[in-house]
């Protein structure tokens, strides 16, 4: 295998589309094509160093030892830069690993990319794992651990590290003391006075520094990307058939890139990957992460695809002429400022009078989800699945979905908040009546005992159902048969009369919606019992406030 012999420099980069061929290939296909390259050497040094950092952490640091050995200095610093920090702190043992991973058979070359490396980066390196004793100062040094003594007699470095990484630390410092011993006196020195934090700053700040040569933006730039934006009207026109159909998500970033000539794609890619960055650091993720990179990769494609659904009229056949006209930053700030409106108004609404009672939303649970999810920072969906992690925006389809349940919510703080009294009888006075705080009772009970009290006295009154009542209840409640439970009409329209005229005009649909729901829940969980035997067993006060009920 030939080996580049440009003193340590990278070669010219690899054509474009050499590159896109390679990354293209699954990570194992791509170490093979490098090896099976007429000069691998040469083919490796000219990649972009963090395309060369992917292939080597797809495929695992130990099995990918020759590509950092053959890498350029350049190249092995920036795989330090990428992999050898957590944020914004060195990670001591990940720097140690690149190094032992970059020492081969030509000990000149491991040298020039351990230099490569910030002269600060390996003074945390010696001072987190070894302690150097002054022999003038210590005559009666002793360290219990290995250590290596400097020709001159005056340094003793303790490794203070066991295995493999004792081995590869001590190589370290012999490799130091036998290039210079010289220089290696005075870096010994500095380790024993440096003071750390100031070493690690000032590494950040060359990584930093380097890292926006790589297309990483300053925090302040990247958060400029998240700006609210004027979103423009939506075009008219006929949506994608597949869409309305099927209900499918459609990829538009995908149907864009189809059909851009190949100089547009490239410039394309190149648009979408400093979006990814600037998302990258707006979200405080490290850009050696690579899960981090694939996750915020599917964000950004999320974002792009909702604001050129938008801007397209829901016409993949535009996305093209959409991505042409318009920069893809405009276009990610154009999806999330969709979602950013629905967390605008999420926010308003908790700014309510009655939108909380004892810190507990007065909204069900699909609702109090869906506004916990849209009031992140960066707004999510809510999924139907409980306990599932909220996820982002896709589609317009899912925008809708979402302002739905704003409505809904919307409505049931306006009408809960009515039928608790509103202003001029304190809620609390209400919620005392059923003697457990909300949290325990749950929104859901809340309602189930104002319904039914409506249903059983057609007029407003919030509370446990009595006990001698329940009878009655089940009578107004159910008919049918115990196989075949059904609502009697006349319960619906006992409710919605009596709870109605008291409830804003506003809200009085997602009142006829929430009586539905309360009363199907009622006969899907206590019809059938009701039927078979007449009477509401204490065991309805999981779902149904009794009185003297004991508490679940």
């Amino acid at each position: 295998m030939s080996q580049n012999k440009t003193n340590g420099g990278a070669s010219p980069l690899a054509p474009r589309e050499v590159r896109q061929r390679l990354m293209q290939l699954s990570p194992r296909k791509r170490v093979e094509a490098l090896f099976d390259a007429e000069d691998t050497a040469a083919l490796v040094r000219s990649l972009p160093a963090e395309d060369l950092y992917v292939t080597i952490q797809e495929v695992g640091l130990a099995d990918a030892t020759e590509l950092v050995q053959l890498a350029s200095p350049a190249q092995f610093r920036t795989f330090v830069d990428l992999g050898g920090w957590v944020k914004d702190s060195v990670d001591p043992h990940a720097v140690l690993t690149w190094l032992r991973a970059a020492r081969g058979d030509e000990p000149e070359d491991f040298m020039r990319k351990l230099h490569a490396v910030d002269l600060e980066v390996v003074e945390t390196l010696l001072k987190e794992f070894t302690t150097v004793y002054d022999l003038e100062e210590d005559p009666d040094a002793n360290p219990q651990g290995m250590a290596v003594e400097t020709p001159e007699g005056r340094y003793l470095v303790e490794i203070k590290l066991e295995g493999v990484e004792m081995s590869a630390m001590r190589a370290i410092v012999n490799d130091l003391i036998a290039e210079n011993p010289f220089e290696s006196v005075r870096l010994f020195e500095a380790v024993r006075w440096e003071i750390p934090s100031e070493l690690e700053e000032t590494a950040f700040q060359f990584r930093r520094a380097r890292l926006a040569d790589l297309g990483f933006p300053s925090l302040e730039d990247a958060l400029a990307l998240f700006s609210r934006v004027d979103v423009p009207p939506r075009p008219t026109g006929n949506a994608a058939p597949a869409l309305t159909a099927t209900g499918g998500h459609l990829d538009y970033v995908d149907a864009a890139f189809r059909d851009l000539s190949d100089v547009e794609r490239m410039n394309a890619e190149d648009e979408l990957r400093e979006v990814a960055n600037a998302v990258l650091v707006a979200e405080l993720g490290d850009p050696g992460d690579l899960d981090a990179v694939r996750r915020v990769g599917e964000w950004v494609r999320d974002y792009l695809s909702l604001g050129l659904e938008h801007l397209t009229g829901g016409d993949p056949a535009r996305s093209p002429d959409a991505l042409r006209d318009t920069p893809l930053r405009r276009v990610f700030q154009v999806g999330f400022t969709l979602t950013l409106q629905l967390k605008y108004r999420a926010d308003r609404l908790f700014k309510q009078e009655f939108m909380k009672l004892d810190d507990v939303p007065l909204v069900l649970p699909e609702e109090a989800a869906a506004l916990e999810a849209l009031r992140r920072k960066r707004p999510r969906r809510a999924l139907r699945v409980p306990g599932a992690e909220a996820v982002p925006f896709r589609s317009l389809r899912e925008v809708a979905g979402s302002e739905v349940l704003l409505a809904r919510a919307e409505g049931q703080v306006a009408a809960l908040g009515a039928l608790l009294g509103g202003a001029e009888a304190p809620a609390h006075t209400v919620l005392a009546r059923f003697g457990v705080s909300l949290d325990v009772l749950g929104v859901e009970r809340l309602w189930a005992a104002g319904v039914a009290m409506a249903v059983l006295e057609e007029r407003v009154d919030v509370r446990p159902v009595p006990l001698g009542r329940t009878v009655e209840l089940g009578q107004r409640l159910f008919e049918g048969t115990p196989e075949a439970p059904r609502l009697r009409p006349s319960a619906v329209e006992r409710a919605l009369a009596a709870l109605g005229p008291v409830v804003p005009e506003g809200a009085r649909e997602e009142l006829r919606r929430v009586v539905n729901v309360t009363l199907t829940r009622l006969l899907s969980e206590l019809g059938t019992p009701w039927l078979r035997e007449g009477r509401l067993d204490l065991i309805a006060s999981a779902v149904l406030p009794m009185e003297s009920a004991p508490v679940p």
